[in-house]
């Protein structure tokens, strides 16, 4: 056995001749590395002890063993639930740093720690898991990135577009069958073709760290579809690996390909829990690593798990080691997998101890500060299910946010609530009362109307109650509170009335989030109308309501192209896109016009009566250009919205500095077909629709 060696990494590496295996523990007496002759042992051929070196670091060195070797851990230490430790040796255990799982883990009541039917408190489970528990493997990966570098798009030119790397492939005929599902499909000419077309910079994947089903959902034959459940925190999913294929080669030859392409590569993470569950859960990894330093534990019942991710447990973020752990794996996926960006899950888990949410000194702000992960694109979800776990516009300066309220703000409005339209105003103007604390400017704010997490957005025009019966819990689950409309009939129709307004609200939607000062977000298969059959939260849904259809009707192509040209729109604005918000307006440009002048239908500047009255459901804007483009175009925009049952006529604004006499209209929701077109005031706008003029 080798000398203590420093500094070490956690994990596995090649160390001169041999491999050498450092594990944290800080509360085990001792830990003995298992190494395995297949995938299909029942037993280790052999058990090797590791030094303790370092506070809380096991290691050893075993020269002449080459790369391709099969491993896990026992940890030894007081099985003590009420003190919080979970030790128990009789429980083959992952390493947390495996890059390859080799196999996944079955038989989950001989994977507790804990006996169950005992009525014993805490008696431990002495039965060997060593048939069925995960094990880890190190290989070499290497791999010829050629000429890769990152898209590096800046936030003002990005448009995110959210998909689910099986949904989105999985039925798509045009893909070789081998690649559908899996992550050379979502890499294939097709897809790429097709987010090029919408104007796409960047995929934003829901998670593919490798994870597994909860118990319930396997008896209930479902599976955790989205793969918010981790298990290898540094192993992609094996199951978007073609047959036979590497999950790592295959997921750098994705990226290789969408970076050649322009579009960057985002990567949803969830650091706020893991797939071990609560107390009663299987021991798999951190648990029987070191309970007390990984999670976090009720501080007057040690027993317990503080659950803030509503997961069962939460990841104790703000330890030394668990920060370690995060850090070194996001950096691993930036610098060996070449991702760009990260949208963490539960963000909030991440500046937390116990009920307390601190950013100052928190796990959130040495990530932004670190020289490698500051470099990437960081997108947080703002909240938490603790204590104060709401933090929507309080994140630390160099993080964008998830913009719920955008979201629900924007639904209301266009579903013709009262008393939306100031907020829907300042909403598309960047949500500055929420922003402007962060000193970021807009790009603070990600934008979405839809997406994985509630109603698709032809779902949001079709029903105005939930349907999640197929999930197995009697449509308990889901939020309530959509904001949806069905506009007249719930759910599927032939009226074509209804049908109109459906993809009318849709468009309208679209529009909205492409016309916005902030960074818009679409969900896959949003732009042509795909339905969840009213399911709002089809996490365990492994079929055609998650799988994307590609067999667009005529009504979809256009719902597709109506994105298109609004995209097109949007780059060619630099008002819109600039990462600031308008002046006030009382405040004009160097030009001596307002930035964005607001208007009612009647043609007078909106006021404060405007503003509040709960009667209006029309108005329009112009959006001068921006001072701040140097060299950009001298083009106006005016969009005009009516969110109203009755058409709007607008006649021509009276006080509106420099507003010009004659328009070109280049997009209208209500007749989306129709070609660019020189118009004038006064224009008529109907019903549940909007129109934008360019000149």
């Amino acid at each position: 056995m080798s000398q203590p060696h420093s500094p070490l990494r956690q994990g596995v590496v090649q160390e001169g001749n041999g491999l050498r295996f450092t594990l944290f523990s800080k509360n085990a007496t001792r830990v003995e590395l298992c190494l395995f002759d297949s995938p299909h042992a029942t037993q280790e051929a052999r058990r090797i002890e590791l030094q303790r070196t370092m506070e809380g670091l096991w290691t050893l060195h075993l020269p002449a063993i080459a790369p391709g070797c099969i491993y896990a851990y026992r940890v030894h230490g007081p099985y003590d639930p009420p003190q919080g430790h979970r030790f128990n040796p009789n429980k083959i255990l992952l390493d947390p740093y495996a890059r390859k799982i080799i196999r996944l883990p079955s038989e989950r009541d001989t994977l507790r720690g804990e006996q169950r039917d005992n009525p014993a408190p805490f008696a431990m489970d002495e039965t060997d898991s060593a048939h069925c528990a995960p094990l880890g493997v190190f290989e070499e990966n290497g791999f010829d990135w050629q000429d890769d570098a990152p898209p590096r798009i800046p936030w003002e030119s990005t448009l995110i577009y959210e998909a689910h790397v099986k949904g989105i492939t999985q039925l798509r005929m045009d893909i070789p069958e081998e690649q559908r599902g899996r992550y050379l499909g979502l890499a294939s000419p097709p897809i790429i073709d097709h987010l090029k077309s919408l104007g796409v910079t960047a995929v934003e994947l829901l998670p593919i760290f490798q994870s597994l089903s909860e118990e319930r959902l396997i008896q209930d034959q479902l599976t955790n579809y989205w793969g918010y459940n981790t298990l290898g925190f540094f192993v992609p999913e094996s199951s978007y690996a073609s047959v036979g294929g590497d999950p790592v080669q295959e997921f750098k030859s994705m990226t290789l390909a969408l970076h050649r392409a322009g579009i960057e590569v985002i990567l949803d993470v969830v650091y706020n829990h893991t797939a071990e569950g609560n107390e009663v859960g299987p021991t798999l990894s951190f648990r029987g690593v070191d309970n007390r330093s990984y999670y976090l534990l009720h501080p007057q019942a040690p027993n317990l798990y503080e659950n803030y991710s509503g997961c069962g447990n939460t990841l104790k973020a703000n330890s030394p080691q668990v920060r370690t752990f995060i850090l070194d794996n996001l950096r691993y996926w930036v610098e060996e997998m070449h991702v760009d960006g990260f949208r963490f899950d539960l963000a909030t888990t991440l500046a937390r101890n116990h009920a307390q949410v601190e950013f100052q000194g928190s796990l959130l702000e040495e990530i932004q500060n670190d020289p490698i992960l500051s470099q990437v694109k960081l997108i947080a979800e703002p909240w938490d299910l603790g204590p104060d776990g709401y933090q929507l516009g309080r994140y630390p300066k160099g993080w964008s946010q998830w913009n719920d309220r955008y979201r629900d703000h924007v639904r209301q409005f266009w579903r013709g609530d009262k008393n939306k339209i100031a907020e829907f105003a300042t909403h598309i103007s960047g949500s500055a009362p929420l922003f402007q604390r962060a000193r970021t400017g807009p790009r603070a704010g990600i934008n979405f109307v839809a997406a994985h997490d509630g109603f698709s957005l032809a779902d949001l025009t079709a029903y105005s109650h939930k349907r999640n019966e197929a999930n197995g819990e009697n449509n308990a689950d889901g939020n309530d509170h959509n904001f949806s409309w069905n506009c007249g009939v719930e759910g599927p129709t032939d009226d074509a009335n209804i049908l109109d307004l459906r993809s009318r609200q849709q468009r309208n939607l679209l529009a909205t989030l492409l016309l916005s000062k902030g960074i818009p977000m679409i969900q896959c298969g949003d732009e042509w109308g795909h339905s969840q059959q009213g399911n709002n939260n089809a996490y365990c849904q492994d079929n055609e309501i998650n799988w994307r259809r590609w067999d667009w009707t005529p009504e979809q192509q256009r719902q597709v192209d109506w994105v298109r040209r609004l995209s097109k729109i949007r780059r060619a604005i630099n008002a819109i896109t600039v990462n600031r918000f308008y002046l006030p307006p009382h405040e004009i440009n160097p030009d001596g016009e307002p930035e964005a002048a607001w208007f009612s239908s009647f043609g007078e500047r909106m006021t404060g009566a405007d503003w509040n009255n709960p009667s209006i459901k029309s108005m329009g804007v112009l959006i001068n250009p921006s001072p701040l483009v140097k060299g950009s175009s001298d083009t106006k925009i005016t969009l005009l919205v009516n969110a109203g049952i009755h058409p709007a006529l607008f006649t021509t604004p009276r006080n509106v500095e420099n507003f010009p006499s004659q328009w070109r209209e280049i997009a209208n929701s209500f007749m989306p077909d129709r070609d660019p077109r020189q118009v004038a005031f006064p224009i008529r706008l109907e019903a549940h629709s909007l129109i934008v003029l360019e000149t």
